[in-house]
C-alpha cells in the first residue's frame, strides 16, 4: 500500500506489521491487547497481517530435532511467510510457568529452523542471523506483577522471547509491554493496558 500526501509528490510506504497471538484459547486478554495494537497501527497507516495460535492446527513435536525434518503444515508455512513479509512483528502471549504456552513453543520448534531463522557455523560456535532488518513488540500478560516477575525471577518468559528467539535470529530492537496482575485487575486497569498497547501499535505504524 502506498500513501500519497497532499502534494502528490511524496510517497510513504506503509509499515508492514505481522501480529501473532500466542494464546491457545480463542479469547483472552492477549487477543484484546493484539486488537488494541492493531487499532493503533492502523491509525499509523500500517499494513497488517494477523494469525491466532488458537486457529493453527499442527503437530508441535519436533520429534527428531534438527536431524530429520517434518513437512510443515499449511499454517506453519503461512506463519513463516508472514514473518518474512513483515518489517515489524508483534507477539501477544501469556506467561505460563515462567515461559510461553506449550503450543506457542511448538510453532517455534517446528518453524523457527536453521535455514529460516538462523544458520549455525560448522567450524565455530557462532551463527548467522537470517531475520535481520525486522523489529518487534512483545505484549505479555502475567499473574505476577511485572515488578515482582523482574525482581524475583528475572523476567524469564520475556527474556526467552526477547533474547533467545527474536534477537537470536536478528530481530531487533525488541520492545516489551508486560502487564499484570491479570486475575485481579479492575476494568479500569485493563483499559489502561489496552490504551498502552494501542499507543505501541500507533508508534509502530508510524515508525
Amino acid at each position: 500500500m502506498v500513501v500519497v500526501r497532499d502534494s502528490g509528490s511524496v510517497h510513504d510506504m506503509a509499515k508492514k506489521i505481522f501480529i501473532w497471538v500466542g494464546h491457545p484459547r480463542a479469547k483472552s486478554l492477549s487477543h484484546g491487547l493484539a486488537d488494541a495494537y492493531a487499532r493503533g497501527a492502523s491509525k499509523g497507516r500500517a499494513e497488517i497481517r494477523r494469525m491466532n495460535l488458537s486457529e493453527m492446527s499442527f503437530d508441535p513435536d519436533l520429534t527428531e530435532g534438527y536431524h530429520s525434518r517434518k513437512t510443515l503444515e499449511p499454517c506453519l508455512e503461512e506463519w513463516r511467510e508472514n514473518i518474512m513479509w513483515a518489517e515489524r512483528v508483534c507477539w501477544a502471549y501469556p506467561q505460563w510457568w515462567g515461559g510461553m504456552p506449550a503450543k506457542m513453543k511448538g510453532v517455534l520448534d517446528r518453524a523457527f529452523l536453521p535455514g529460516f531463522a538462523m544458520n549455525y557455523h560448522k567450524n565455530d560456535p557462532f551463527w548467522d542471523r537470517l531475520l535481520t532488518g525486522r523489529s518487534a513488540d512483545i505484549l505479555m500478560t502475567s499473574d505476577a506483577p511485572a515488578w515482582y516477575d523482574r525482581v524475583m525471577y528475572g523476567r524469564p518468559a520475556a527474556r526467552q522471547v526477547e533474547r533467545l528467539v527474536l534477537k537470536f535470529s536478528g530481530i531487533k530492537p525488541v520492545r516489551t509491554l508486560q502487564v499484570g496482575t491479570v486475575k485481579t485487575a479492575s476494568e479500569a486497569k485493563i483499559a489502561g493496558w489496552l490504551k498502552a498497547a494501542e499507543q505501541r501499535g500507533k508508534r509502530a505504524g508510524r515508525s
